[in-house]
């Protein structure tokens, strides 16, 4: 999710340096996140890294601030791990590092999801509201019985070009790089119909225990097999699913034991273009989308 952050105007940026993301600042923006009770790992900040181009303030060695933009292609990116520390706010540095990203993005359409505090600074940019997202999150309660085979079944790797496809109809990204990352860490289920793929889901160790997300369906039923065939592996874990209003997900993760614990407003810079008929029902994260 995109920090809060509070800048004046007037303040210069001093002695602190604006640098590329590095696998050495991930000690540091590890504790930024830990300083802000984020539920951050060191191994999700390296899994985004990956993924995305990062920046980094620094004051000497010290981490003060840091934002990753991951971009789709050439025409879609998402903004995320925005953070400026505790003690450098007010000095403008929330609007450097955002300045820097918009100038990576170039003229991509840009989407992120921010708190309310952050709204302003966003809107000044050129962003919109479009949704809202429910995270919710507990301890699993009871079983869940995977769906048959026939319906739902782990992936293959000849499911990936379909699942591609599937994924840029539902965000109107190109996220192939993204997905074939997810299904190198994380657990892969794919929805048949008709034998064919129709929608995934995937499971993956993130923040507090498991994250569901991405999930890709056409419908609010198929969702719900996909998320209830990766439950089926989850008796007793920590779970963590990130759905929009607009979903309609979020009622049913409620009723099965995951409480929604906070939202965020889902923000757009440029056009969004899904073109469906599958849709996105959780993210893989509030940061990555």
């Amino acid at each position: 999710m995109s920090h809060a952050l509070h800048q004046t105007a007037s303040d210069k940026p001093d002695d602190v340096a604006l640098v590329p993301f590095t696998e050495a600042h991930l000690p540091g923006a590890l504790k930024l996140s830990q300083d802000l009770v984020w539920p951050f790992r060191y191994e999700d900040w390296a899994f985004a890294l990956t993924v995305g181009q990062g920046f980094v303030l620094e004051r000497g060695s010290e981490v003060v601030g840091t934002a990753i933009l991951f971009p789709f292609g050439e025409t879609g990116a998402t903004a995320g791990m925005i953070i400026v520390s505790n003690a450098a706010q007010g000095r403008g540095y929330g609007s450097r590092l955002m300045n820097t990203l918009l100038e990576a993005a170039g003229s991509r359409t840009i989407l992120l999801n921010a708190t309310p505090e952050g709204r302003a600074l966003y809107e000044r940019r050129g962003f919109v509201p479009v949704d809202e997202i429910r995270q919710h999150q507990g301890r699993l309660p009871g079983r869940h019985d995977a769906p048959s085979e026939d319906l739902v079944r782990p992936m293959r790797a000849e499911d990936m070009d379909a699942l591609v496809r599937l994924d840029e109809e539902a965000t109107g990204f190109q996220r192939g790089p993204l997905l074939r990352r997810l299904a190198e860490v994380g657990d892969v289920f794919v929805l048949l119909r008709g034998g064919e793929p129709a929608g995934y889901a995937v499971s993956r160790l993130f923040g507090r225990g498991h994250v569901i997300g991405p999930v890709i369906a056409a419908d609010v039923d198929d969702a719900r097999l996909l998320t209830t065939a990766a439950l089926s592996r989850l008796e007793g874990a920590f779970v963590r699913m990130d759905t929009s209003v607009k979903s309609g997900l979020a009622p049913w993760l409620a009723e099965i034991g995951l409480p929604q614990v906070s939202d965020a407003l889902v923000m757009v810079r440029g056009e969004l273009s899904p073109s469906g008929p599958a849709r996105l029902f959780a993210l893989s994260n509030q940061s990555i989308n």
